[in-house]
């Protein structure tokens, strides 16, 4: 019989399994077909329907004291966290796009710091800066390199790591006082609220007419895989894993996007990110997993001892 924590294991390879599969769903339909920020309405609105639809099962009441963090919440870790990323990779390659979102453990580390008082071990400062010099190198060739990626698409992408970074210290104190989905219904409420000025005129003039079947199946994807079975997954997985466990998975979307990029390429499906895999770019890959390893190792140290 598979353990409760192997199924938690499990639902968390199945999340960024489908969240490295969105970079490429999700890029091959912006700009053409809709824009980023009506891409984030479509998503939040759908998203905020159907875990409401779930939370009405459970009968969970928020104090009115923490409304104001779920409000901040909502805003950091739906609002603005969803319009960068999607406004960001709709700009760049879905490659730099997976690889920089792997920089999110080392700046959830130094908003802790910041915000939280955590302390910093000079191994957790190398590992940062090793991360740190990853990304940047990542950020900054990306748009001189040849291929599709941007560098205002990827300093999007990257705002887009730190906005849920901070998302992610800020709810930290909630997490052991509320149940979860009770939580994510109020951030994606308050995210869609926020949102509304900068999704709704997009969605209003986005030709729905010009719409094909695979338009209709890569929405479709987003909003039942990427936004609902994906968060579920990762709020199944909390209940047995801990965050740091929960966060190390991350490293799996840049490996599934170079994997979907090359077979694509090698089946001769489609070879448009084909040149956006270089040596400079697996490189990139490899300091910003490497200094985030570091960090992660020492607090699982720490945590031991």
């Amino acid at each position: 019989m598979i353990s409760k924590t192997h199924k938690a294991h499990m639902a968390l390879f199945g999340a960024n399994l489908i969240y490295g599969i969105n970079y490429i769903v999700a890029k091959g339909i912006m700009p053409d077909k809709i824009g980023p920020s009506a891409f984030v309405f479509i998503r939040l609105f759908c998203g905020t329907i159907l875990f409401w639809i779930v939370k009405s099962f459970i009968k969970e009441k928020v104090d009115r004291k923490d409304m104001l963090r779920l409000v901040v919440c909502g805003f950091l870790g739906a609002a603005t966290n969803q319009l960068l990323f999607f406004n960001g990779l709709s700009l760049t390659s879905p490659v730099d796009a997976s690889i920089i979102m792997t920089s999110t453990p080392i700046l959830v580390l130094i908003f802790s710091v910041l915000v939280l008082n955590e302390k910093i071990t000079s191994v957790k400062l190398w590992g940062t800066a090793l991360a740190a010099t990853g990304a940047i190198v990542l950020i900054l060739y990306g748009s001189r390199s040849p291929g599709t990626g941007s560098l205002l698409g990827n300093i999007l992408v990257f705002l887009n790591a730190m906005a849920y970074a901070l998302y992610l210290v800020i709810v930290k104190p909630l997490m052991t006082k509320y149940n979860p989905l009770t939580l994510i219904s109020w951030i994606f409420l308050f995210g869609f609220i926020f949102m509304l000025p900068f999704g709704l005129p997009e969605f209003i003039s986005t030709d729905v007419n010009a719409f094909t079947l695979n338009t209709f199946l890569a929405i479709g994807f987003v909003v039942i895989f990427t936004t609902f079975f994906a968060y579920l997954f990762n709020i199944y997985a909390l209940n047995f894993v801990s965050p740091s466990v929960n966060s190390s998975y991350i490293y799996l979307q840049p490996v599934v996007n170079f994997v979907i990029v090359s077979l694509s390429s090698f089946l001769l499906v489609d070879n448009t990110y084909a040149q956006d895999i270089n040596l400079v770019k697996i490189l990139s890959c490899i300091l910003v997993i490497s200094g985030v390893y570091l960090v992660s190792k020492t607090k699982t140290a720490e945590t031991s001892h």
